[in-house]
């Protein structure tokens, strides 16, 4: 309930105010059933974009800090991000990597949306960076349709670095599902994650017109 309140009621209203966003190509999210949307990642404001833009209710998974911080404004945090469909994971690493994974699985298996961000963070200088391969070993695993969703304009309203909205105008782009068949073929490993996960990284930046930067974002070129 909480989810569409503040989608068409609470914060919805002022996002539109803010960003003016207009979406094309909405017509290539399933209707029904388990669906993978991965996308750019540009500024916070982009899932808040998602979400109010796309009919289907969208569940992302986010970092369990947010929901473990203590006093009244954990407990806002807790309600904020549990109300906007996020799930909470520990993403610190190792064993917890894969209870990320295990956790958008049983969505997908439940036939949900799974919104994800295969840079695994936002872009600080507006290029796109090497994906990482989560997204797409999910998508191997399950056979779930994987849709490109590129976003432009949130780093205007949502400004990285700055705790002010703007205004702006954001624009969504929801490409055609990917054609995964030459890599459903193959065994499921990194190597095949890897190239799925290029392949998915490639049709972003055709998209985006950004430019791509072949390493992780966060890190320093070697």
């Amino acid at each position: 309930m909480w989810y569409y309140l503040f989608k068409y009621a609470l914060a919805g209203p002022v996002l539109l105010l803010l960003g003016r966003p207009t979406i094309e190509g909405a017509e290539h999210i399933p209707r029904r059933g388990p669906v993978i949307l991965a996308g750019n990642h540009l500024a916070v404001a982009d899932s808040f974009y998602l979400c109010l833009l796309v009919r289907r209710r969208i569940t992302f998974i986010a970092k369990s800090e947010f929901f473990t911080t203590g006093g009244l404004k954990g407990r806002f945090l807790r309600w904020f991000f549990t109300a906007m469909g996020q799930v909470p994971v520990d993403r610190s690493g190792g064993k917890a990597a894969q209870n990320a994974l295990n956790t958008a699985t049983a969505i997908l298996e439940a036939g949900g949306v799974w919104g994800i961000y295969p840079e695994g963070t936002r872009s600080r200088d507006g290029r796109l960076y090497r994906g990482r391969t989560g997204a797409m070993r999910v998508a191997l695993a399950t056979g779930a349709p994987v849709v490109p969703v590129i976003v432009s304009g949130t780093e205007t309203v949502n400004p990285v670095g700055s705790r002010l909205w703007r205004f702006g105008k954001v624009h969504l782009t929801i490409g055609e599902p990917l054609d995964l068949s030459p890599y459903l073929s193959r065994p499921i490993n990194q190597q095949a994650a890897r190239a799925a996960t290029d392949y998915l990284m490639q049709v972003l930046q055709q998209y985006s017109a950004q430019q791509y930067v072949d390493h992780y974002a966060g890190r320093q070129a070697s």
